[in-house]
């Protein structure tokens, strides 16, 4: 059995999201521009329907089942109870849908949608939920660096597809969703076939008692009891939110807000990789009630992973004009404000990840509950606010309106969250609140010099793309420079950066005696 080190599987991760960057840059760079703005907002709006749907219908058993998992790795009942349980959620799934197709609540939900596009939807969140569930299988037995491996090859193959899709002219919200199928059912055979090479087969006894189904229900109903609840809240106001702009900003507008999301998500890329590691190390810890070691590992990881999200959330929002260019042409010219603000969503996301899977490896499931759903129940009449017309107490923002409700909440909730954390591990949460806001003035001063260099001084403004790579390679230098006499930005202290360099160094001696061997 394989069992690599927590680093070397957020380095795996990590590898695999910088270098699956290039191609989902590419990739995110076709799409808007293959199907266009109205395309593109009726399958962000359809999506996020069913990705907020999905995880109602299986009672948001997903995160218990991985803290269990990571704990009991022995134990394929859980495995097979949950799959089981994951077909008896599409099948409810589907069976909504039919139920609303036939009453003719289906043009109430799925404004201006064709039915065949909201059956294709629901598809594809439905395999979309299979995959995540196989990648937490794969985590929990700490097989990660293989399947990151994998995800690169996928997004190589999903890549050569979009580019031959859009070549001929192929690209439709059709195609688009045919395309979706194949590279996940592609992921989902290759963690199959990974799973099974390292002694975790599927194919086994996959029968389970009515005593043992009795014990999985009652345990998975205290787990996730409270985390239902929220989820149901969560999924309506998030259902509603986006309803709200597809019904007063139409599909343009929802075309809009969903590129600044696809954005943002870049963003956070570099951090989402540590959120199921770090969950499995904490819920290992717990487990073993070692306050201490979740405690070393909170402040180890959190800042720096918060300080890597910033740096890539304040580059984009100084530069959003320039990569609302580059992702999706002048056609989302509209959405240069909504990326602007949203590149501050996935800062706040980092902190509320990786915070929250420590009350989830612990068990605060209730805690998780309350302030997910106090604040989700918040954010509905604010997103009413921005996104209604004036002539319904609006302020009929659209897409910005939307994007400003979206990082407003997440702050004070993620905030709201970390001080409870804190307070259970024994930390200062306002050395944690302070450094988040001193990381990001220091960032968003550097981008916004940067900037103004390279576009007064270069004479770059107008070539988009090679201005944005020189603006950025400033920014990275002025950072670094930064980092190196104020560690304290990203959350370190000076000792962290020299053993970093050291350590940075010993690993590129390692790297060209490898390539002198070869």
């Amino acid at each position: 059995m394989t069992n690599h080190s927590l680093k070397k599987r957020y380095a795996a991760k990590l590898a695999a999201n910088l270098g699956g960057l290039a191609i989902n840059l590419v990739t995110q760079a076709i799409i808007p521009r293959g199907l266009g703005p109205k395309a593109y907002g009726d399958f962000n709006f359809l999506s996020n329907f069913f990705t907020q749907l999905m995880p109602f219908f299986s009672l948001n058993t997903s995160p218990g089942f991985y803290t269990k998992l990571s704990q009991r790795q022995g134990e394929f009942g859980l495995v097979s109870f949950n799959f089981k349980f994951t077909g008896v959620s599409v099948a409810a799934l589907f069976l909504f849908i039919g139920i609303s197709q036939y009453s003719g609540l289906s043009k109430i939900f799925w404004i201006d949608q064709s039915i065949s596009y909201i059956y294709m939807a629901a598809i594809f969140s439905a395999i979309a939920w299979i995959t995540t569930l196989l990648t937490q299988i794969a985590d929990a037995y700490g097989l990660t660096v293989y399947t990151e491996m994998a995800g690169i090859a996928q997004r190589f193959l999903g890549l050569i597809i979009i580019l031959i899709l859009f070549y001929f002219h192929k690209l439709n919200l059709t195609a688009y969703f045919i395309y979706l199928y194949v590279i996940l059912l592609v992921l989902i055979f290759l963690i199959i076939w990974i799973l099974g090479r390292n002694g975790y087969s599927f194919f086994q006894n996959w029968h389970l008692s009515k005593t043992q189904i009795k014990g999985y229900v009652k345990e998975f109903y205290i787990y996730s009891q409270p985390l239902f609840i929220f989820s149901f809240c969560a999924m309506i106001m998030g259902i509603l939110e986006r309803w709200l702009l597809q019904k007063y900003g139409g599909s343009i507008q929802q075309g809009f807000f969903g590129l600044s999301f696809q954005i943002g998500a870049v963003c956070f890329l570099f951090t989402s990789a540590m959120t199921p590691l770090i969950m499995r190390e904490f819920s290992i810890a717990y487990g073993k009630n070692d306050i201490i070691e979740m405690s070393r590992l909170f402040r180890r990881y959190i800042p720096l992973l918060y300080s890597v999200a910033a740096f890539f959330g304040c580059f984009a929002c100084v530069q959003a004009e320039k990569l609302t260019h580059i992702f999706a042409g002048g056609k989302f010219a509209g959405a240069t404000v909504p990326v602007m603000i949203m590149s501050f969503y996935p800062i706040h996301q980092t902190y509320g990840q990786l915070s929250g899977s420590l009350l989830l490896a612990t068990n605060q499931t209730k805690l998780v509950r309350n302030i997910g759903i106090f604040f989700a129940v918040l954010g509905l009449p604010l997103a009413y606010l921005m996104v209604a017309p004036t002539d319904k107490m609006g302020l009929n923002a659209g897409a910005i309106g939307l994007a400003i409700k979206f990082v407003i909440i997440q702050f004070i909730a993620v905030n709201v969250q970390l001080f409870f954390v804190t307070r259970m591990l024994k930390l200062n949460f306002i050395r944690y609140l302070g450094h988040q806001i001193f990381s990001i003035a220091c960032l968003m001063t550097i981008a916004l010099f940067s900037k103004i260099i390279i576009n007064v001084f270069t004479g770059l403004k107008d070539l988009v793309i090679v201005g944005f790579l020189i603006s950025g390679l400033l920014y990275s230098i002025l950072v670094m420079v930064l980092v190196y006499f104020k560690p304290i930005v990203i959350g370190f202290n000076k000792d962290d950066v020299k053993s970093f360099i050291h350590n940075s160094f010993k690993v590129m001696k390692l790297l060209l005696a490898s390539n002198k061997k070869s």
